[in-house]
């Protein structure tokens, strides 16, 4: 139950800094040239294998435009990580070979909801164990 109430205020606070859609889609509306579409991502970290049941034990607010900002400690390189990929999530994997993980089923999903370049993103994938999921992720899920 601790864990809906603080995805609740992230999803409220996602909430409040996508109010600048409705100014960008009155601003092409209006015929005037949009500013940058709007990328606002709620980002978590869960125990278990079902987004849906899974035990949330990290959230970021994460937003790329129009500007950079949220409460993940690496905006600006997870940012840069996710243009570089397009918000594409499943090209984000570095797949680290340096990286060295014990084969223990530990299993952790990472979930991004939201926004990347105005269209709405759901994204959900389950790792083995927290070390092979920060081993193929360099920024984005590094909160």
């Amino acid at each position: 139950m601790r864990y809906t109430k603080r995805t609740m205020g992230l999803v409220a606070a996602l909430a409040l800094s996508l109010t600048g859609i409705g100014a960008t889609a009155a601003q092409a509306a209006a015929g005037k040239p949009a500013t940058q579409a709007p990328s606002a991502l709620v980002l978590t970290i869960a125990n278990g294998t079902n987004p849906n049941t899974a035990t949330v034990e990290r959230a970021a607010t994460l937003r790329c435009s129009p500007s950079v900002g949220g409460d993940h400690p690496d905006s600006y390189q997870a940012c840069a990580e996710l243009g570089a990929v397009g918000g594409n999530f499943a090209e984000l994997s570095t797949n680290a070979p340096h990286a060295i993980c014990p084969m223990i089923w530990n299993p952790v999903t990472v979930t991004a909801q939201g926004v990347w370049g105005g269209q709405r993103i759901s994204y959900a994938h389950t790792y083995p164990n927290e070390c092979v999921m920060k081993a193929n992720n360099a920024y984005v899920f590094s909160f």
